[in-house]
């Protein structure tokens, strides 16, 4: 890591991961050390390089990992040892953070010391619970302070007085003491109607918001049991989180689904689930293996020549050929002589990184659709790449309508064993985009207890293989592509709600 030694002072932001700057993304990437907190996103952590060591410090309330001076030396020592250390806060370092303890800490022992600002909860939270902490036609001051003072300090720091004259107030850690907030405003002066929200786990899929007014605040807090962490914001422009609250009025928002895919491609799939506001949770209950030793694929790509079709029907069918071919030292070129054609977009979209665009693609992305593409084409030798077990739906159709058909099976999909902690039948919805992901939540629900997960399917065939299995199915994508399943799972919350 460039300036080794150095201790990386990193603000995670809020809670939402698309908050963290792109430097601190670049320094955890980089780091040999991560020492992160309590509320430091977790996901954040998948950017570590394989090698790093993570080291969790956080802090819960009266519930310390490590004291505040351990974390000190612990920054201290690894940097004197020649690591790169991210030191990742949640929020901004230096905003009731301890930021700055730990970087006097760090230049008393004379180690190089970075601070990268992250977005802080003082106004992050605010702003996605609806909240404008100033606005000209209503507040022209905001002024933050923590709700949570030395334990050592006789009394309160805070001049209730002069707090109570400001146009916006913003708590960090406000929870355990709002109801002495409060009062305390109140009884300095502040009108008990002003408004008043607490907003829990703000810019994270957990946020709530209780919203009210100073004298009431405390027990909406409480009927609602919003916990910390929790951000208190008083003043005028809380009345402007009825027209303004964009976060929590997205179409899934609060809904808990899994998704089933591998881990390698569940991105897409829960990026856009959690876009419209859903609650994700990455549960793989698939695994992709390639076939290897695989005497078949090196027949294959050493008579490229003697194909008139190349058909791939899957996007892990069309990387593990295509890797294979490149790793030959070929190139696209190789398949000049072949017509291409893929099960559908997302094949397809596979194939686009190594310069290939299908020369046919179906209708109905399934293969009775591809299938019906074919009719017309003029038969010859054809080279289905495709996994070890899959329906015979395909081969023999084409092997009906002249084609000579050399299957190339190119991978295994495998059931890992289930997580015992997991239950399926908590979420509001499970995501099958395949027969084997079917097979693989089966896996993990007794048998008795199937008809209790709720599938948003990919397509009809994904869907028999779930009802055969004793899966109930509450979605189904029209189409079988990722887009049209999001848009299904999201008419039926739609329409839930309208009922």
């Amino acid at each position: 890591m460039a300036g080794t030694g150095t201790v990386y002072l990193v603000g995670a932001g809020p809670g939402d991961p698309g908050l963290l700057t792109l430097r601190g993304a670049e320094l955890l990437r980089r780091a040999d050390v991560v020492v992160y907190d309590h509320l430091a996103f977790p996901g954040l952590l998948e950017m570590v390089r394989p090698g790093a060591r993570v080291v969790y410090v956080g802090k819960e309330g009266a519930d310390h990992t490590l004291t505040q001076d351990a974390i000190n030396e612990l920054l201290v020592g690894e940097a004197l040892a020649g690591n790169g250390v991210v030191r990742l806060k949640g929020g901004d370092p230096y905003i009731f953070g301890r930021g700055g303890e730990e970087a006097l800490r760090l230049a008393e022992a004379g180690v190089a010391f970075e601070v990268v600002p992250g977005v802080s909860s003082t106004c992050a939270a605010a702003a996605y619970a609806g909240i404008p902490l100033t606005h000209r036609d209503i507040s022209s001051q905001a002024v933050l302070i923590t709700g949570h003072e030395r334990p050592d300090r006789d009394g309160s720091a805070h001049s209730w007085k002069a707090l109570a004259a400001i146009g916006t107030l913003v708590a960090v850690m406000g929870r355990e003491r709002l109801g002495e907030i409060c009062g305390s405003l109140v009884g300095a002066g502040k009108d008990p109607a002003t408004p008043a929200a607490l907003v829990e786990w703000g810019t994270t899929v957990r946020q709530r918001t209780a919203a009210g007014t100073l004298a009431d605040l405390p027990r909406l807090a409480d009927a609602m049991d919003i916990r910390p962490p929790a951000l208190f914001v008083c003043g005028g422009v809380v009345s402007l989180r009825d027209r303004l609250a964009w976060f929590e009025r997205r179409p899934l928002w609060g809904r808990r689904i899994a998704v089933t895919r591998t881990r390698s491609q569940a991105g897409k799939l829960s990026a856009a689930l959690r876009e419209l506001g859903a609650w994700v949770e990455e549960r793989p209950v698939i695994e992709i293996r390639s076939v290897d030793p695989n005497p078949a694929l090196d027949r294959a790509l050493g008579s490229l020549g003697g194909y008139r079709w190349a058909v791939f029907t899957s996007p892990n069918g069309a990387e593990i050929f295509l890797d294979a071919l490149f790793g030959r030292g070929l190139d696209a070129r190789a398949l000049g002589g072949l017509r291409l054609a893929a099960i559908g977009p997302g094949t397809a979209a596979a194939m686009r990184p190594y310069g290939l665009v299908p020369d046919l693609l179906p209708e109905k992305f399934v293969a009775e659709g591809l299938l019906e593409a074919f009719r017309g084409a003029e038969p010859g030798p054809l080279l289905l790449a495709r996994a070890s077990k899959a329906r015979d739906v395909l081969p023999e159709g084409l092997s009906a309508m002249g084609f000579r058909v050399d299957q190339v099976p190119l991978y295994d999909t495998l059931n890992p064993a289930p997580d015992p902690a997991w239950d399926p039948a908590g979420a509001d919805l499970v995501t099958v985009t395949s027969a084997s992901c079917a097979e693989g939540l089966a896996r993990a629900v007794p048998e008795d207890a199937r008809a209790w997960v709720k599938c948003a399917s990919i397509g009809p065939v994904t869907t028999k293989a779930a009802r055969n299995l004793g899966l109930t199915v509450a979605v189904e994508s029209p189409v079988s592509t990722i887009p049209a399943l999001v848009g299904a799972i999201s008419c039926h919350f739609g329409a839930a709600a309208r009922s």
